[in-house]
């Protein structure tokens, strides 16, 4: 699996397709994997949390889930292209279509009370004969309440379990957690069910592919996302031109000025 590394974190070269056939392969073998994905906001939290850089660093795939990542990229000369970006909100519809043909099990772990239902439903229409189930995300990941979410899980016995509790709390609770969990492929996927179940305005697709869906989310979520997206640039920002600079110099003939 082709992987690049930059602004100090490592990503992998998949197609939305590529990633789906990576899931597939995981549950088909019978393995246990994380799938992890990096954008802006995450390469921040790598950077400033130690425990969400050692999810990461432990994470079997990294994709990239972020077009302002992929534009870094292209600026600082790696190898990564539009194509290489996976959105959850892009994704879950032709994960869950394959899903359900393969009759695997779907289990969501997040969100506030009744999201995730409103959500696996617009899911079961879209691909019917989808075996879904859903449990919110508010819960004491530190008590009896956790224990009972593993025991539902451990009973349901998820092909792939979606932990949707947000960056970096869906990360930590999967570090935590993991050698309890009884699923072959967990995948961290933030907000999605809340966009699918309509709660969050979901943006349109053709900003994404510009590189301002960050721009709409900020305007539909001010007081949540501010800090985000006008905060921790100005650290990324740093990044980037100490990157940019030891690529160059990288980059410069022997013998040259």
């Amino acid at each position: 699996m082709e992987f690049v590394r930059f602004l100090g974190v490592t990503v992998h070269r998949l197609t939305t397709d590529e990633l789906t056939q990576c899931v597939i392969r995981a549950v088909e073998d019978g393995q246990k994997i994380v799938v992890a994905n990096h954008n802006l906001h995450s390469v921040y939290l790598y950077h400033h949390n130690p425990k969400f850089r050692a999810f990461c660093d432990a994470a079997h795939i990294i994709h990239v889930d972020g077009m302002s990542l992929v534009m870094l990229a292209k600026l600082l000369g790696v190898p990564l292209t539009a194509a290489h970006r996976t959105t959850y909100v892009d994704w879950v519809f032709p994960l869950m279509e394959q899903a359900a043909r393969r009759h695997y099990r779907v289990f969501h772990l997040g969100g506030r009370p009744g999201v995730g239902e409103k959500a696996a439903a617009v899911l079961r229409q879209a691909a019917p004969g989808l075996d879904i189930q859903t449990h919110h995300g508010y819960f004491d990941p530190t008590g009896p309440e956790n224990d009972a979410v593993l025991d539902i899980i451990a009973r349901y016995r998820p092909h792939l379990l979606m932990v949707g509790m947000g960056m970096p709390r869906q990360e930590s609770w999967v570090l935590d957690n993991f050698h309890a969990l009884r699923t072959h492929v967990i995948l961290n996927s933030g907000a999605c069910f809340d966009f699918v179940a309509g709660v969050v305005p979901m943006p349109p697709r053709w900003l994404g592919r510009l590189g301002l869906e960050w721009l709409y989310r900020l305007m539909s979520e001010p007081k949540r996302l501010w800090k985000r997206y006008l905060v921790e640039p100005f650290y990324l920002t740093g990044l980037v031109a100490a990157e940019f600079t030891s690529r160059r110099i990288l980059r410069r003939p022997i013998g040259r000025g």
